[in-house]
């Protein structure tokens, strides 16, 4: 039987072996998470009927609504997204026969961009390892025949689902940010298609779930991400010092903050750690990821400012270094003033 499934538990047994803490049994919790309870949370849920209405008190209010969870718990759920589930089925099919392609075929064959990852290479304890895999493609890829081999039928619908999100990352871009003051377009000029993302996701079935998780605890470093996921759970975010699992809802997309629209509006929203915690059955979700050029300046949006203007290239490269040195990234206080 051809195995479509990374590696995976070969390489946990291997960080295993090699980890300092071998002799214990390894939790998906270090030292920093002990003590805290966990508890099932339901996202702050909003309308976006409201953002069309007439009505200039009800649009008002679904503006308010936006701009409280995003400064609250810096995660919300949206319904009436303009997202048809015909496209989401469509979307959530394809990506399954994507996924269930041979291995080898998916690490060798440069498919989507030649933007297949596995697991965590930096990893260098069982604790640091993701249990997934995924396609990370650039939005100015999707539409190129050249990336998709025989899985042609993706492009297409492919296309139309991260021409929808984008639009929809947009719209509450702009809501966030007027909610500032700012002019509705202030981030649509420094957002650019070759550095906005869509990542297709695959947590396969893990026979060693209770330690692993399926993602590992950060925070997003784009403006906004877009999460379409299935009905498995296993997406917690750090909410009150506690991890809270968020509950699926079949209706609903998840929205949340990333680290450059906290910086963006001086911490008035909150980019908030998040987590997937490995299954016994496959889990499956799509992220958007709403960025901004390499080289567009993230400066305040109100003074004074408590981080000192960067690029977002300067900020990726922050990133990885600290990822490789230290083994997690530390993010936003790199920057701080």
């Amino acid at each position: 039987m051809i195995d479509s499934c990374p590696p995976l538990l070969e390489h946990y047994g291997a960080l295993l072996s090699h980890s300092s803490t071998h002799q214990q049994k390894p939790k998906c919790d270090d030292d920093h998470y002990n003590g805290t309870v966990m508890q099932e949370c339901q996202l702050p849920l909003i309308d976006l009927n409201g953002l069309k209405s007439h009505d200039q008190w009800e649009r008002a209010e679904c503006v308010k609504a936006i701009s409280k969870a995003s400064s609250e718990w810096g995660f919300f759920q949206v319904v009436n997204h303009g997202i048809s589930p015909e496209l989401v089925k469509k979307m959530n099919g394809e990506q399954m026969k994507l996924f269930k392609a041979p291995f080898e075929r998916k690490a060798t064959c440069k498919l989507l961009n030649n933007s297949y990852r596995w697991g965590t290479p930096t990893a260098t304890r069982p604790n640091q390892l993701s249990w997934s895999e995924a396609f990370h493609i650039p939005l100015t890829k999707i539409s190129e025949e050249t990336c998709y081999g025989e899985f042609s039928s993706l492009r297409e619908v492919m296309e139309e689902f991260a021409e929808a999100m984008s639009k929809l990352a947009r719209l509450l871009a702009g809501v966030l940010a007027e909610n500032l003051g700012r002019c509705r377009d202030a981030l649509e000029d420094i957002c650019d298609e070759s550095t906005c993302f869509l990542r297709l996701n695959h947590y396969p079935a893990c026979p060693v779930s209770s330690e692993i998780f399926g993602l590992v605890p950060h925070t997003d470093s784009g403006f906004l991400t877009i999460l379409c996921q299935d009905q498995v759970g296993g997406l917690q975010l750090m909410n009150n010092f506690k991890w809270v699992s968020v509950k699926p809802n079949q209706e609903a997309l998840i929205v949340n903050i990333g680290d450059l629209f906290q910086a963006w509006s001086n911490d008035i929203y909150k980019s908030v750690e998040h987590r997937v915690i490995a299954n016994k059955m496959d889990r499956y979700s799509i992220a958007y990821f709403l960025c901004p050029s390499y080289d567009a300046l993230i400066g305040s949006c109100r003074e004074p400012s408590i981080y000192k203007n960067f690029t977002f290239r300067e900020y990726r490269t922050q990133v990885q270094e600290d990822v490789k040195k230290l083994g997690h990234k530390v993010g936003l206080q790199r920057f701080l003033l």
